[in-house]
């Protein structure tokens, strides 16, 4: 049995840990089933009832309901990429940054996202978002990622929300003073890794045809098939 993940494509939870799993984990076979939200399968609400996505449930049975928990054990699986994603001298940093993002940043993104649903204005959110982008253009500014001249888990983890917030109002991102960001985030935007984990799948259903994450995996294991 393969292990399965459950996923949202535009979800940047999901994102990330697809991105994990992508970048550590290339020649492994998850089981790919596309949730659609508004209509969340059986077999999901079943092993994780508090049904948000991701979800991953591992050949064993154990399960994986945290983002952050699916990247983690990606890392775990491959010792290389695992050290470089989360350098023992950068844990502390990284684990910090990413506290950050998915604390008030993220309370930001949400209202800033759909502010016509809160009490301030839209302008008020973006700017308390700003406190954040701040931090990582300073960064930016004197390093191609993050953390340094690699990416690490901190980037992985982040991009996909910086992502969604830059894409609420993208003229006034661009035209903003954010430019080693903005430089970043297109960086990513562009990568094979980010277009190979945005590939399109069709809502899963109990009687649908298996589908493999990363977007190759089947077409690998019938290659070894025929070896």
């Amino acid at each position: 049995m393969s292990a399965i993940l459950y996923t949202f494509r535009r979800c940047p939870y999901a994102m990330r840990a697809r991105l994990a799993i992508a970048y550590c984990l290339p020649d492994h076979y998850f089981e790919l089933r596309e949730v659609v939200l508004r209509d969340k399968p059986g077999a999901l609400i079943k092993i994780s009832p508090k049904a948000t996505v991701p979800v991953v449930q591992l050949a064993n049975g154990e399960v994986l309901e945290e983002s952050l928990e699916i990247m983690l054990f990606a890392l775990s699986q491959h010792k290389e990429r695992g050290q470089a994603l989360l350098p023992d001298a950068l844990k502390n940093d990284i684990f910090h940054l990413i506290e950050q993002n998915d604390g008030d940043f993220k309370w930001a993104l949400d209202r800033y996202k759909y502010s016509d649903r809160y009490e301030e204005s839209q302008m008020y959110y973006r700017e308390k978002g700003e406190i954040f982008l701040s931090q990582l253009n300073a960064r930016l500014e004197t390093s191609r990622y993050l953390m340094g001249e690699g990416p690490t888990l901190a980037d992985l983890a982040i991009f996909p929300f910086i992502r969604q917030f830059a894409h609420v109002d993208k003229k006034w991102f661009d035209a903003s003073s954010y430019q080693p960001l903005a430089q970043w985030l297109d960086d990513w935007l562009m990568s094979d890794i980010f277009k190979g984990i945005m590939q399109k799948y069709p809502q899963w259903h109990e009687r649908a045809k298996a589908v493999y994450f990363p977007h190759d995996s089947q077409d690998a294991k019938e290659r070894k098939s025929h070896e």
